[in-house]
């Protein structure tokens, strides 16, 4: 069967294709710790479940704009603005169901054949996925470990031109932790105002950082705010996951073309989801922090467990809930290495280049679990190890 040339490269979601076999290990009788799914493990707050519920209840279940409920869209504009230093109006807005319409369709919408995009390697998959769908050629730029996992800025130097189209950034990141510092982010900022090419800033995870640790926007930074987009969501900060609300801010003339791309491929973001967003925003936030203090525990408990494996170095990750493991020193390639620990251990987790090729010699490991099932799985892998 023949396909078009923009999906005969897509493939899944490694995380997908773990879990499925991990799952079927578990039909068979197999213990799986899962660490290989990037949700929250705490359930919807019940505030915001209530919200929703009672908006079902009420008959919110009917078509609404494609750009998402006017009253939504200011709240983000209002709550998104402040934590940035930044003035968003509703206008600049577009609600999607989850956060990957606000990453496909900008892409979409700025990116012609041959246009080059630099992203993050490791790095999210979705990322080189939507570069190529849209006819760009993807440009993969290493995060280094000993950054902090922020961009190697050489390699970076060496491969922006005014080829470059868009610049591609993840802070806190996926599947690394690391946050990209404002120093690196004044650097990036200026190449992109030489070369005049867009910035996508997806920035899922900037409310869960640790060690008080700031987490710049580059659209704060002079002159950026004309060419950035923001991405952002409610899937990881209100354990949201499958309730499929994300957002995306950017200057108003883009914000009119993705709607209109939104309109024509999901219609609209169902309005009872929404309601449960408006009430996310408007409600305490009380529990954002209490999870927050749940998740730099449960990161340091990981951290120090993994450390103290024989052949394993794992860097204190900045931010959102994953740990990203140094194995080279095993001598054993990450994917070999991921299979040995869910067949043998029963822990299931990622290997490092299921996020590019910079991701070899890793291993993704996501802690949105509990402090027993963390213990459990360090003392598995340490005895596979051994």
């Amino acid at each position: 069967m023949t396909f078009a040339h923009r999906v005969t490269g897509l493939e899944p979601e490694g995380a997908y294709a773990v879990l499925a076999r991990a799952q079927a290990l578990e039909a068979g009788g197999s213990d799986i710790i899962h660490l290989e799914i990037g949700q929250p493990d705490f359930p919807t707050f019940d505030h915001i479940k209530q919200a929703g519920m009672d908006a079902i209840a009420a008959g919110q279940t009917r078509y609404n704009p494609p750009a998402g409920l006017p009253r939504l869209r200011e709240l983000i504009a209002a709550d998104a603005g402040v934590r940035r230093g930044v003035h968003f109006r509703p206008e600049q807005v577009v609600v999607g169901p989850g956060a990957k319409p606000g990453l496909f369709f900008p892409t979409l919408a700025l990116v012609e054949s041959g246009d080059e995009v630099i992203y993050p390697d490791p790095g999210f998959p979705t990322y080189s996925a939507m570069i190529e769908v849209a006819g760009g050629t993807p440009i993969p730029v290493p995060l280094r470990e000993e950054n902090n996992f922020s961009f190697d800025l050489r390699v970076f130097d060496e491969w922006i031109s005014d080829r470059t189209r868009l610049i591609i950034l993840n802070s806190p990141a996926n599947p690394t932790g690391g946050v990209i510092p404002l120093q690196d982010l004044e650097h990036i900022a200026a190449a992109a105002l030489k070369h005049g090419c867009w910035v996508m800033s997806d920035e899922i995870y900037s409310r869960l950082a640790y060690d008080e640790t700031p987490v710049p926007s580059i659209v704060s930074l002079p002159g950026m705010a004309e060419r950035t987009i923001v991405v952002d969501g409610f899937s990881k900060t209100y354990s949201m996951t499958g309730w499929r609300l994300g957002y995306a801010i950017m200057p108003e003339a883009l914000a009119e073309r993705v709607s209109l791309l939104l309109t024509h491929s999901i219609g609209c973001t169902a309005t009872f989801t929404q309601i449960a967003g408006i009430e996310a925003l408007a409600g305490s936030q009380g529990m954002v922090d209490s999870i927050v203090a749940e998740y730099q525990h449960r990161r340091d408990r990981i951290v120090k467990g993994l450390n103290n494996i024989p052949g394993v170095h794992c860097r204190m990750p900045q931010g959102a809930f994953y740990v990203f493991p140094n194995v080279k020193a095993l001598e054993i390639s990450s994917r070999e290495l991921a299979r040995l620990l869910l067949d043998e251990a029963g822990v299931a987790v990622l290997p490092g280049d299921d996020f590019g090729r910079n991701g070899e010699g890793y291993l993704r490991l996501c802690y949105a679990t509990s402090v027993e099932d963390i213990d459990r799985a360090l003392e598995r892998i340490a005895a596979v190890l051994s």
